[in-house]
């Protein structure tokens, strides 16, 4: 997302990023990658607990989630990854928030 981030952008759109890191690493990991998003570290999985995204221990610990979230705070698509790899392409996203901004429900 980082690499597209302006057609984010030019969708109307705000990319939040909720870690698992304690605060300072987290701090540290965001300086390094200079992500242009917001993001906070979420380490007693307060938010990731909330909306039900999986920890595999075994598989390097939570899981990839990704939640499109439109104006009125409803959730219009969610997708939990089964592995560390899987992370929906940018262009669906972009292509779900194309029909999302038609006015589309996505569900």
């Amino acid at each position: 997302m980082r690499e597209e981030y302006e057609k984010f952008v030019a969708r109307d759109t705000e990319i939040l990023i909720i870690g698992p890191e304690g605060p300072r690493r987290f701090k540290q990991v965001w300086e390094a990658e200079r992500y242009p998003f917001v993001g906070f570290a979420d380490y007693r999985h307060t938010v990731a607990d909330r909306y039900g995204q999986e920890v595999n221990l075994l598989k390097l610990g939570r899981m990839p989630a990704l939640l499109v979230v439109d104006k009125h705070g409803v959730i219009q698509f969610a997708h939990f990854g089964d592995d560390m790899a899987d992370i929906p392409k940018n262009e669906d996203v972009l292509a779900l928030l194309d029909r999302l901004n038609q006015g589309e429900v996505a569900r």
